[in-house]
């Protein structure tokens, strides 16, 4: 098996698409989030500001899970191909909403009727909540295993077999998460009462987070099987548990001092070690079979030829700093309060 710097490619090739996947969750993460708290403000134009402070944002923050998604199809054909036909409902559903909330973006401030208004209001609240619910309703399922048996076919239920008591927990938590994110973050971009009402809203926000994580915590600890005998056979590791715990206690504290960009890291830092302990704790394996651990689908059975992995991993090389640059550009491009105008959402 071909290695670079002593990684064989499938363990980079897992890398590079937990890497875009983490760059999804962290960007579009505060997104999802801003858009959890849109009905929470009762002023037209507070929620135009709100929907303007991700305006030239959101769109490009979609590129890390169209990149994301093709980066998981060419390296893992076959753990993309089982993941979907394990979890058809929640990502057609994903799509749909998707769809949903970027025709409220646009549509929303086109009339000025009132009903027209409220009703892409609720569109947009609701698109917002639940495509964060279902990724972490997806997340949970990995977590928790499918029952997948020879050749990887799926044998499970179809319509609300993902509904699990645990998936249920990691959707609220991943919500909660991505809430308290989008709080800060627009508290970067207001200023008046809407600012002040953020302060607010985040510190509800913070507790829905910390009250749905433990309870997740102690849920996978107790039910989710051999969690922790990765820690006994690495306890070094230890320490992504414990940083995402120092990260998340550091946002109130940054938050109370009105840093709210270093807020907005800490609370970033605090998802990606999050992901990098989900990460750690499924590797080599992909999508655990509940029927059997023959049944799994790991980096090895699943992944591309090592020819095609080489190729794609060139191409990373080549293409990871163009979309750096790119996305530092517009972020800085963007930078400051909201300030509506006549081509405003």
């Amino acid at each position: 098996m071909e290695t670079f710097l002593g990684i064989d490619y499938p363990t980079l090739w897992y890398l590079v698409v937990g890497l875009l996947f983490s760059g999804y969750a962290v960007l579009e993460g505060f997104d999802y989030g801003a858009g959890s708290w849109h009905l929470f403000f009762k002023k037209d134009l507070s929620r135009r500001i709100a929907i303007n402070a991700i305006g030239p944002l959101w769109d490009a923050n979609q590129v890390w899970l169209i990149i994301g998604g093709g980066a998981l199809f060419a390296g893992f054909p076959v753990m993309y191909a089982t993941m979907l036909s394990a979890m058809y409902i929640p990502f057609m559903l994903f799509l749909l909403l998707l769809v949903l909330r970027s025709s409220a973006i646009k549509f929303r401030s086109a009339e000025k009727m009132l009903w027209w208004r409220k009703t892409w209001d609720i569109v947009y609240f609701v698109s917002n909540v639940l495509i964060a619910f279902l990724l972490g309703v997806v997340l949970g399922n990995i977590l928790q295993g499918f029952e997948l048996g020879e050749n990887f076919s799926y044998k499970g239920g179809i319509f609300f077999s993902f509904l699990s008591p645990y998936a249920i927990m990691t959707g609220f938590t991943t919500l909660s998460l991505f809430m308290t994110q989008g709080a800060i973050f627009l508290l970067l971009k207001t200023e008046g009462r809407l600012h002040a009402r953020l302060t607010f809203l985040l510190k509800k926000g913070m507790i829905f987070f910390i009250t749905s994580f433990a309870i997740t915590s102690l849920y996978t600890l107790i039910f989710i099987h051999g969690v922790t005998d990765k820690f006994k056979e690495q306890p070094l590791f230890f320490v992504l548990p414990i940083l995402a715990f120092l990260a998340v206690a550091n946002v109130p504290r940054l938050v109370s001092k009105k840093r709210y960009f270093q807020a907005l890291l800490f609370s970033s830092m605090t998802m990606a070690f999050l992901l990098m302990l989900v990460a750690f704790q499924l590797y080599p394996v992909l999508l655990p079979s509940t029927i059997g651990p023959t049944y799994s689908v790991t980096i090895y059975n699943a992944a591309s030829s090592q020819k095609s992995l080489g190729i794609m991993l060139t191409m990373v090389v080549v293409g990871a700093p163009l979309l750096a640059g790119y996305l530092i550009f517009l972020y800085k491009t963007f930078n400051g309060k909201v300030q509506l105008d006549d081509t405003s959402y």
